[in-house]
């Protein structure tokens, strides 16, 4: 555990424009002389005024001067620099203010698990109340109507049920195993989408885990998964199609091996079934080390073992049909704090800056979405060992990780990126599509935000 010091060097002092902090360092390593997607706040010519420090890459660079500050036990310009962010980037600000208050507080909750500062753990745990009581637990009907808002998730729905569509097309049973973070919610639709085959529809067996020792990201169910299942069975009744719902309690941090041994124990008895394996936003929730750790594990010869690889590696033992893997594209796996604070900031931006267009200011739905948006950069800055899950990793390593593992790529039809577009049109201007050779992105104002890409075994 980091425990500060109890003296430390003052502030550095403050140019006469209000941003020496952000100045004071090598502008080679400095994210301060990269293009941003957004202007700069007006900057005050008082250097007695705190609003010139308002420039969101000046907040940024407090940030990672913090960080530091936090790394190298520096109690006394820790504090320093919290008491200038807590001023300049308050929790009900534009954007970038609520982004740089959310790693402001990710921060002081990492200070506070020291113990080493009663100050910051008071302020730590008001802070947590008030994300506990915004990290809302949804209905069904709430939760679907919530996700479709905005295509972060339908995005990875649309493309991954045409894919499945495709690959299942005159197969009369299919398994899908779905390994997603919002609790079936991509079904519906993929019933409706497989009802409507011109041969019949097929029988669905739908097998979804259990978490048994990974804390549930956002967003929260308010009900079973047994109740679940029922409505979801019930559902596909109604659209003429036959479905079987099974929960088995499996988790991440074992790499799903559980419900993947059972599977793989269910295929020798049902070969002529189609095997899919739909993983929506779940897999960086297996444990992963840090980037210095991927080449290592993806060596035969690594002492160390992955327990991505051994997932992959099992997934492909069961011969599916097809494996659709859908995540964001960024990258929080650096054990460097620095690191992983610089990466999760120039990503986390992007649902801060979208929120404003499709959630009015103030409303309850809002406060819910970004109590999810916090509870992920308090994960990704505040946690670290089996307690920091968020581990997402960028697209161009998960297909690595996919050949390494005997799978190859399937692509997606024109069909497909038409259908994802046309969803996209439901939405605000500023989202876009971009399809490459193995995955299909979507953007935000040019920005990857979630890939998704289609496998099958080689």
């Amino acid at each position: 555990m980091t425990q500060f010091t109890t003296s430390a060097p003052p502030l550095p002092p403050l140019h006469p424009n209000g941003v020496g902090l952000c100045l004071n360092m090598d502008a080679s390593k400095s994210s301060l002389y990269r293009s941003r997607p957004w202007p700069d706040l007006p900057v005050s010519s008082s250097s007695k005024s705190l609003g010139s420090f308002n420039s969101v890459n000046c907040m940024e660079q407090l940030l990672v001067h913090c960080a530091n500050a936090v790394e190298s036990n520096d109690a006394t310009l820790a504090q320093q620099i919290l008491w200038v962010l807590n001023n300049i980037a308050p929790p009900d600000g534009d954007s970038n203010q609520r982004l740089t208050s959310a790693f402001l507080r990710a921060l002081i909750a990492r200070v506070s698990r020291t113990g080493s500062c009663t100050m910051l753990t008071d302020v730590a745990a008001r802070a947590d109340a008030d994300l506990a009581l915004h990290v809302h637990r949804f209905s069904v009907i709430d939760l679907a109507s919530f996700i479709d808002l905005t295509p972060w998730h339908r995005f990875g729905y649309t493309a991954a049920n045409a894919a499945i569509a495709e690959a299942v097309e005159g197969v009369p049973a299919i398994h899908i195993v779905d390994l997603t973070t919002t609790h079936c919610m991509q079904m519906p639709t993929l019933i409706d989408l497989l009802a409507n085959r011109p041969d019949g529809p097929p029988l669905i067996r739908l097998t979804v885990p259990s978490l048994t020792t990974t804390a549930p990201p956002p967003p929260m169910l308010d009900m079973s998964y047994d109740e679940l299942g029922s409505r979801l069975v019930n559902f596909a009744r109604s659209r003429n199609v036959a479905m079987e719902f099974r929960v088995i309690p499996s988790d991440p941090s074992d790499a799903f091996d559980s419900l993947i041994e059972q599977t793989r124990v269910e295929r020798l008895v049902s070969e002529d079934e189609a095997v899919i394996v739909n993983c929506q936003m779940l897999l960086h929730y297996i444990p992963e080390e840090t980037v210095g750790a991927i080449a290592t594990t993806m060596s035969v010869n690594s002492p160390t073992p992955s327990l991505r690889k051994m997932f992959l590696e099992a997934l492909r033992g069961l011969e599916p049909t097809l494996v659709t893997v859908v995540d964001e594209d960024a990258d929080f796996t650096e054990s460097d704090l620095v690191g992983r604070l610089r990466s999760a900031f120039n990503y986390l931006w992007i649902p801060y800056d979208t929120v404003d267009t499709f959630l009015p200011r103030g409303s309850e739905r809002r406060r819910w979405y970004e109590a999810g948006v916090r509870w992920k950069i308090e994960n990704v800055i505040a946690q670290e060992g089996l307690q920091r899950v968020e581990r997402v990793e960028p697209k161009g390593r998960w297909a690595q990780r996919m050949r390494s593992a005997g799978f190859r790529s399937a692509g997606f039809t024109e069909e497909a990126a038409v259908e994802v577009k046309s969803m996209l049109d439901e939405h605000a201007a500023g989202w876009g599509l971009k399809k490459e050779e193995e995955e299909l992105v979507l953007t935000w104002k040019g920005h990857n935000v979630v890939f998704a890409a289609a496998w099958v075994p080689c």
